[in-house]
């Protein structure tokens, strides 16, 4: 009997297996300052093994050279993962407030709901296509700048054949019969069906049994696939999102952050708090400063009208002394020197390089096109989402966020009917003991959980 016994590597989604991501590994280590420049060609070597056993165990090796990796000195970002290290080093921002009405917090939060999903829906259909592609096609179609949904209607043979993105197996909104499921509203209803089951005062480790309980492996991708698997593993929270994770600054932690700005309307701290809890089990730093971000910015929205406000407000919440303060206030900057939004996005995709995964999925990039599609958008909902999706990267998380913010900023009856009407009130999720839900309903439950 053969006692030697392997898994078969090659079984293993890429996600799941370290030696598959050994560049992104070795590109994001650089960018976190880690001194690990003289092993460049070995992690180039080592990515170019087949995926077996002798791969895992020089992939096992070159993770014990990133965690034992020293900082290189000079480098200029202070970015700690632990709570109390990010609110030391926040830069305070003070905005002029509005009183949130209670009678009209229902409507707000609705519209958040609503806004989020629809922003998603907007940009599932394209989602993973890069800008080669997909401003071409949107000219074609007579939708370029972005005004409107994407309609099977316009996809054509020639269309099939001319372009390599798969416009068949994706959805459109002219055929779907509410949100389609989708990873972005599936953790909202995860993070709702958190606090109603753990409280507000739930803990990462309450998140991570959550995760286990309440979806399938499939459900979760890069960043959380690892954490997902850290878990099963023994692997606790906040070491879940270290062990083997080269995804650890990927946007997955800022897409999960809507539903803690939704209970804490004014209050971006809390929301910010609850996000840091819930971004930690699978993120570090930028990736955790980023949802942290994302639910402050929706709890700042719910008191003023002001984006910019709205923005800061949100960015008070993270380090100043990050690499996701920099380039968000790069967008600000732009913004308030005159810079276009044609040359800001131009600037966008300069500074990260939308045909690499590891720009196309880093918080940091998308996280800048949030802020400039809210700032370009000047508060109109169409006009932002269609922005935020029209630029490329990840289109479905970026029409996301922006319409949850601007979905609490106005409120349900701030949407235009045109961009609501194909939800029909019902909302896919792939969530265990959920289903499909009644978005109505969830705006009820919401109100439970909500602490002004």
């Amino acid at each position: 009997m053969n006692k030697t016994i392997k898994p078969n590597y090659n079984k293993l989604h890429d996600w799941e297996f370290y030696g598959s991501y050994l560049m992104t590994e070795y590109e994001q280590s650089i960018e976190e300052g880690l001194d690990i420049a003289s092993y460049k060609e070995v992690f180039e070597a080592v990515s170019k093994l087949p995926k077996d056993e002798i791969k895992k165990q020089l992939s096992d090796a070159l993770f014990e050279v990133v965690k034992n990796a020293p900082t290189v000195e000079g480098y200029p970002y202070n970015e700690p993962s632990d709570l109390p290290g990010i609110f030391a080093l926040r830069k305070p921002y003070e905005y002029e407030k509005t009183p949130i009405d209670p009678d009209k917090l229902e409507e707000k939060i609705h519209g958040a709901w609503m806004g989020r999903i629809c922003g998603c829906l907007l940009g599932k259909t394209v989602e993973g296509i890069r800008t080669n592609e997909l401003i071409p096609f949107l000219t074609e179609s007579g939708n370029y700048p972005m005004h409107r949904y994407i309609y099977k209607s316009d996809i054509t043979e020639e269309t099939l054949k001319k372009y390599k993105f798969d416009f068949v197996n994706t959805c459109y909104a002219d055929e779907v019969d509410g949100m389609p499921v989708d990873d972005d509203t599936n953790y909202v209803v995860l993070a709702q069906k958190l606090v109603e089951k753990y409280g507000r005062d739930f803990t990462s480790w309450d998140v991570s049994r959550a995760w286990l309980a309440d979806q399938r492996k499939d459900a979760y991708c890069t960043a959380e696939r690892v954490a997902f698997c850290n878990f099963v593993n023994g692997y606790e929270p906040p070491v879940s999102a270290v062990y083997q994770n080269p995804f650890r600054e990927w946007i997955g932690a800022q897409i999960r952050g809507d539903y803690f700005g939704y209970i804490n309307p004014g209050d971006p701290q809390t929301a910010a708090d609850m996000a840091f809890r819930d971004a930690s089990i699978s993120h570090i730093k930028n990736g955790i400063y980023g949802e942290m971000f994302a639910a402050a910015m929706i709890a700042c929205a719910a008191e003023t009208n002001n984006i910019k406000d709205v923005i800061l407000g949100g960015l008070a919440q993270v380090p100043a002394t990050s690499r996701l303060y920099r380039d968000v206030m790069l967008v600000i900057n732009d913004y308030d020197s005159g810079v276009s939004k044609e040359d800001c996005f131009a600037h966008i995709h300069e500074a990260y390089d939308e045909y690499t995964e590891h720009g196309w999925c880093h918080t940091n990039s998308n996280a800048m096109i949030v802020a400039a599609a809210l700032l370009y958008g000047e508060g109109d909902y169409g006009k932002s989402i269609c922005m935020s999706v029209e630029t490329g990267f990840d289109t479905d998380c970026n029409g996301a966020t922006v319409g949850s913010v601007l979905g609490m900023m106005l409120g349900i009856d701030g949407i235009d009917a045109y961009w609501k009407d194909p939800i029909r009130d019902t909302l896919y999720t792939s969530i265990f003991g959920v289903g499909t839900v009644k978005i109505s309903e969830r705006v009820k439950m919401t109100m439970k959980h909500v602490k002004l």
